[in-house]
């Protein structure tokens, strides 16, 4: 009896052992075939331009080809499916605003997956403040301006935005705390053209977007999202400045999820590879001058935000009621 237990545990360690072995060689041969990275989104966004920075330094890091395809459509949920879907390899990956995915289980009862069951969090990637933008046209110069301007002409400001989208949502929660009745403009990916043409007179969108066209005089911008003022742009106030508005934080966080199931050996080693690119210099400095600052943490990490962000935005809705028809 005891020899044959003692077989049985000599066993038990050999597999386990070949177990640890075959994931470490797992991660070590990964990638050896192109990897795709989805972003859920038309080219020309804030999760467009990041995964081309990262895709460009994993194909060199990799030696192997690491392409962008873009999915745009249902608020990202046709991308995000896709991915949801995809063979849990590490092949398939998926960029986005992961605030727009944290906020979708809310508004959409019959959603084809489950955030929290269905990816495997890789890592979040950047933070980018929304700016608060109005068309040139828009006399109001400051927060308390434009919340007096608004309240003047109830209904007849209008906000474009993508339904059910970050933007949209830090549009509600600003015009629910100020007490602005104004309209929204639904829209599927040109919120910020709409603005610049004239057609659309104020919105909440991530930097990345908004600085160009701020700094080419096409935009205004009176505030920003986070919860201290960008050290690029000491003269911008942030919202949470404005009486009524404090802790007002909202903004463009970019992450990048696998399917569910994926080996960890893999998610670590994606985590590691987007960790390393964020902190070089050519990258932070270009992401510096949109005001969008590198933030990386764990795939755990990232998980436990995503939870929580979801039960914030379950909070913020509840309480507004509100519903997409």
């Amino acid at each position: 009896m005891i020899l044959e237990k003692n077989r049985s545990i000599f066993v038990l360690t050999i597999i386990a052992a070949l177990a640890l072995h075959a994931g470490g060689v797992c991660a070590q041969a990964y990638p050896a075939k192109p990897v795709r990275i989805i972003v859920p989104n038309p080219p020309g966004g804030t999760s467009d331009i990041l995964a081309r920075l990262i895709a460009a330094k994993l194909t060199e890091a990799w030696g192997q080809r690491v392409v962008v395809d873009n999915r745009p459509g249902a608020n990202g949920h046709i991308g995000a499916e896709m991915v949801v879907r995809a063979a849990p390899d590490g092949y398939t990956l998926l960029l986005m605003d992961v605030a727009n995915i944290a906020i979708s289980p809310s508004l959409y009862p019959k959603l084809p997956f489950d955030i929290l069951r269905d990816f495997a969090p890789v890592t979040s990637l950047t933070y980018s403040p929304h700016g608060l933008s109005t068309h040139p046209s828009v006399p109001a110069r400051s927060v308390k301006e434009l919340i007096a301007f608004a309240k003047a002409r109830p209904g007849q400001i209008n906000a474009p935005v993508a339904l059910g989208s970050a933007s949209h949502l830090a549009a509600m929660m600003f015009a629910h705390r100020s007490g602005i009745n104004w309209v929204y403009i639904p829209v599927s990916g040109a919120a910020l053209n709409l603005v610049v043409m004239g057609e659309g007179h104020m919105l909440f969108i991530g930097m990345l977007q908004t600085l160009p066209q701020v700094k080419a005089g096409r935009l205004r911008l009176l505030a920003v999202s986070s919860a201290q003022r960008d050290p690029a742009l000491p003269a911008i106030p942030v919202v949470a400045e404005s009486p009524g508005l404090e802790g007002f934080i909202t903004g463009s966080w970019q992450g990048a999820l696998a399917p569910a199931n994926t080996p960890p050996e893999i998610v670590n080693k994606i985590n590691a590879e987007m960790a390393r690119i964020l902190v070089q210099p050519d990258i932070r400095e270009k992401l510096s001058v949109q005001a969008t600052v590198p933030q990386t943490n764990t795939p755990q990490e990232m998980g436990l935000w995503l939870a929580a962000e979801k039960d914030r935005w379950a909070g913020f809705i509840k309480t507004t009621g509100f519903k997409l028809e």
